[in-house]
């Protein structure tokens, strides 16, 4: 079986940012000099445009953001290519943008210098030439790939486009295409929910030489049959997210919690006339980032912001507040690490 997720282009998940009600609320900026490689985000035209133009728009809002990563969102797919090559056209779109950036003309921030692309892992060996054509288009910026492989009884709770097996990072044929991803430098991107950290833990104790690292803290469900399972949740996510952190090739990101499926409900806009307030952010994340930090350690743990996704809860600066609070207790080589250097390590990533 392959995955393609461009194979359904007219499922769409529902997806809008209110960017008039996101500035009812505006908050200084704390600590405007740390520097920031956002290690997360998205371009897209999927009825909420947001393109080179709104990604710098975001990151020059005040907070001091060095360098990006994009992550693949299926945008810009060829037309014109079968299932297997259509990917590489979001690589060449992104490509084009991290070009713009580079030019120095749009400011000092080096924008998608790292990209993580798609491959569809389940093609088995064959995903070689896929991945050669990703790195031939894109050349040192082509950094990775994500399948993502979030799956749930409940299709209520679902995240993405296009359907996902069961037990994906388990499959025979997608192991044998993860097992490509060291021979040319690559690193892996896993998008999951909370109760299938285990099957991540496997393919990282299979393959010790790759990195992988967990975006969205692992995906704890708080929403439809999950939203009054809190508590059972977290204890379940808490044990996953020990577990994994005890094989030295995982990482995690610390971000996504602005998602709808995590059931903070801070995007409601009914109940919340206006955005919450970075401390308000802060005060509900904190027993997860904090545990995250605690089994990872901050070499293993960066902060991310998963724009546009996480911006229908609060705007790129109020984001960076919260996270810069949740932070504000550690050292200053502590917050280098979960704000830049982690990220720019893994990735790969040039100093700016």
């Amino acid at each position: 079986m392959v995955i393609n997720p461009a194979s359904a282009p007219s499922e769409r998940i529902h997806f809008d940012v209110d960017d008039r009600w996101l500035a009812r609320h505006r908050e200084p900026i704390i600590e405007p000099e740390l520097p920031i490689v956002d290690p997360h985000h998205h371009l897209w035209d999927r009825g909420y445009r947001y393109l080179f133009d709104e990604l710098l728009a975001d990151t020059v809002s005040g907070h001091n953001i060095r360098s990006t990563v994009f992550l693949q969102c299926r945008s810009m797919y060829r037309e014109d290519a079968g299932p297997a090559l259509a990917p590489l056209g979001e690589t060449e779109f992104v490509n084009g943008a991290a070009a713009m950036s580079a030019s120095g003309l749009y400011g000092n921030s080096r924008l998608c210098a790292g990209i993580v692309g798609f491959a569809d892992l389940l093609l088995g060996a064959e995903v070689d030439r896929v991945l050669e054509a990703h790195l031939r288009v894109a050349g040192e910026r082509f950094k990775g790939v994500r399948n993502s492989s979030v799956w749930d009884e409940d299709p209520s709770v679902k995240t993405v486009p296009g359907e996902i097996p069961r037990g994906l990072l388990l499959d025979g044929e997608f192991r044998e295409g993860f097992s490509r991803l060291g021979r040319h430098g690559l690193t892996f991107d896993a998008w999951l929910f909370h109760h299938q950290i285990p099957d991540l833990i496997d393919l990282a104790q299979r393959f010790p030489a790759t990195n992988v690292v967990l975006n969205h803290i692992g995906g704890p469900i708080g929403i439809n049959a999950y939203a009054n399972r809190r508590e059972e949740v977290k204890r379940l996510w808490q044990d996953n997210i020990a577990a994994l952190a005890r094989c030295p090739n995982a990482y995690i990101k610390l971000g996504g919690m602005g998602m709808n499926v995590m059931g903070f409900a801070f995007d409601d806009r009914v109940q919340h006339k206006v955005p919450v307030s970075s401390e308000t952010l802060a005060a509900a994340w904190r027993p997860y980032i904090e545990h995250c930090i605690a089994t990872f350690g901050v070499e293993r743990s960066m902060f991310e912001s998963n724009f546009p996704v996480d911006k229908r809860t609060c705007s790129y600066a109020v984001l960076w507040n919260a996270f810069k609070r949740l932070a504000a207790n550690y050292s200053a080589p502590e917050k280098t690490a979960l704000f830049s250097e982690t990220a720019r390590r893994f990735y790969r990533l040039p100093v700016v």
